[in-house]
């Protein structure tokens, strides 16, 4: 059973590992997340269930993390959590556009954005083993 110490922890090991599977996915079938986006952006239903998954994951990260102000850990896990929240408001509320702007931003570099995650979930992965002391 996890402690309260042990939670912001779990949550980045689990974040981490999701981070890497979803950037190994499209590593070895580029253009897998754009084909994602062009899907979410014809369909409002797609769209309400992505902001809805978003929101209720953010949610419960946001909720279950405790903050503590001198464990920057757990600052970032309850920041992760609420920024969840937000972009599932924000694809709920304007999803077309959100996603639109996404487009623009990044569409046909989903490769180099995938090496650029999968460092940052390693780093997750890293941190969050040094803290349960499991490396």
């Amino acid at each position: 059973m996890a402690t309260a110490a042990d939670i912001p922890a779990w949550i980045a090991l689990f974040l981490g590992l999701y981070v890497l599977a979803a950037c190994v996915a499209e590593l070895r079938s580029p253009g897998g997340w754009d084909s994602m986006v062009e899907e979410l952006e014809r369909s409002f239903l797609l769209r309400l269930m992505a902001g809805v998954i978003a929101l209720t994951l953010g949610a419960a990260i946001y909720l279950v993390s405790p903050w503590r102000p001198g464990d920057w850990l757990s600052i970032l896990v309850s920041v992760i959590g609420g920024l969840a929240v937000a972009k599932g408001l924000l694809i709920i509320a304007a999803g077309d556009r959100f996603l639109s702007i996404y487009n623009r931003m990044f569409k046909g570099r989903t490769r180099a954005i995938a090496g650029i995650d999968a460092v940052l979930g390693a780093a997750l992965l890293f941190v969050a083993l040094s803290r349960l002391q499991t490396i």
